[in-house]
């Protein structure tokens, strides 16, 4: 699914944190031997003043930092940074309910400290130089960098592990789960690769330095130590959707200006109907969303082959301004009975199989997401060609949202340039407040 067509009140940071909560326990250290080291790896894979009006608050936050605490998590309607580090964790087998709180807690308090460009637990220099610094360093000196940590909660915390005995309730959550919360199907065309899909946790890093967010997830990596390992992870660069009407809309890896119609941080009326969950959901998950990433190779030796005509048929729009065939500039809505005459028969200006036409909600019930996706280049193959594509990020209300848009998407022309290879799903809860902790509605 490429270009989809989609049209918090913040309080006061948390003080200074106990360095003891962000130091891997001597079981979290014993602990990474038995999840292995390999899993902890990093896997392959406007301004401040601005975001902070955009998320609900008040607060001023200094210079390039996104406030962490509000009554939605950042990261969803906060002005789309450039740069991408999402990851997926599992937890540890044979850890529990206490565990995964004790996680979630240390998880908040790092968060804390990192969107304020800080470093975490006791920096790069512990008391004693014979123990490993609590700050691994690498972005000391770059300041806050606009990143947001947005977290996200598996299925499989609530319903155990799949093959394990009916009473298996480890994080004792079964009873918690929400109704809307459930497994993305399998679709046409999907091609996916276990190792790059699903997790029991996800943290969504993003940030105007690639550096700064590669930096929050390697330590909330290390931290998680004994607990939950990394099992897999993905880089991203240029945001391939605007997020705040005072970004321009960009392009994706194809060429063409992607998400011009998406929910927007200004739409209130839009988040409240389509992307908060609201009444319909358990008390812990109103004011939170759902996240369903999706990782889409695009075929580029094979598209860059196609003449322009084609490429613009398949997308429904004209590649330099963004317009729809139809007529009109990049904002303006498609018309989709609009006619050109063919011979004796009139065909339509937009293909019946464009991806525009298929995506765009007047085809969809009304359905609508707020996206939020990253190109990636993985590196090149043997023959020359390039790992590339769109790291695709959604939120929406419910994830039969997304289901719907993409089943519309069977049809799709674009589907001889794209494969989608990757997938999750997660539940995103509402924001934190300050002195709490990531998801605590959930366990109390």
């Amino acid at each position: 699914m490429m270009a989809v067509e989609q049209s918090a009140e913040n309080e006061k940071e948390a003080g200074e944190v106990d360095s003891e909560l962000l130091r891997p326990s001597r079981r979290g250290l014993f602990g990474l031997l038995g999840a292995g080291a390999a899993g902890l790896a990093l896997g392959g894979g406007g301004g401040a003043a601005l975001a902070s009006h955009l998320a609900g608050g008040s607060e001023a936050p200094d210079s390039g930092s996104v406030p962490f605490h509000g009554a939605h998590q950042a990261g969803i309607v906060t002005p789309a940074q450039d740069r991408l580090h999402f990851a997926a964790f599992d937890m540890v087998s044979g850890s529990g309910r206490e565990e995964l709180i004790a996680l979630l807690r240390d998880w908040t308090s790092a968060a804390e400290r990192l969107v304020r460009g800080q470093e975490v637990g006791t920096g790069i220099e512990p008391s004693n130089a014979l123990l490993p610094p609590d700050d691994t360093g690498e972005a000391t000196g770059l300041g806050a960098g606009h990143l947001t940590l947005t977290f996200g909660l598996g299925r499989r915390l609530f319903t155990g592990r799949e093959g394990a005995s009916d009473p298996d309730d480890p994080f004792g959550l079964r009873s918690r789960l929400p109704r809307a919360f459930e497994p993305l199907p399998s679709f046409a065309f999907d091609l996916l690769d276990a190792t790059q899909s699903g997790g029991d946790l996800c943290v969504q890093a993003c940030a105007d330095d690639p550096q700064i967010a590669v930096h929050a997830i390697r330590n909330l990596a290390r931290i998680a130590v004994g607990r939950a390992h990394l099992s897999w992870s993905q880089l991203g660069f240029g945001r391939t959707a605007s997020t705040s009407r005072r970004q321009d809309t960009p392009r994706n890896l194809f060429g063409f200006k992607d998400g011009t119609a998406n929910v927007m941080a200004e739409d209130t009326a839009s988040l409240e109907q389509h992307i908060w969950a609201g009444a319909e959901a358990p008390e812990w998950m109103r004011g939170g969303s759902y996240l369903v990433a999706r990782k889409i190779q695009m075929t580029i030796e094979s598209w860059d082959r196609a003449s322009l005509d084609e490429q613009e048929r398949i997308i429904g729009r004209t590649k330099r301004e963004g317009g729809p065939l139809s007529g009109g500039a990049e904002f303006d809505q498609p018309d989709f009975e609009a006619a050109v005459p063919a011979g004796d028969t009139e065909e339509p200006m937009i293909d019946v199989a464009a991806h525009v036409r298929l995506a765009h909600p007047d085809h969809n019930g009304g359905a609508r997401m707020l996206r939020r996706g990253y190109n990636y280049v993985d590196g090149s193959n043997g023959l020359g060609q390039l790992g590339a594509g769109l790291f695709f990020i959604s939120f929406q209300r419910d994830p039969e949202t997304f289901v719907r848009v993409q089943r519309s998407l069977k049809p799709d022309l674009l589907n001889e340039y794209i494969r989608h290879i990757g997938s999750g799903l997660w539940a995103i809860p509402a924001g934190v407040q300050p002195g709490g902790f990531i998801a605590q509605a959930l366990f109390e």
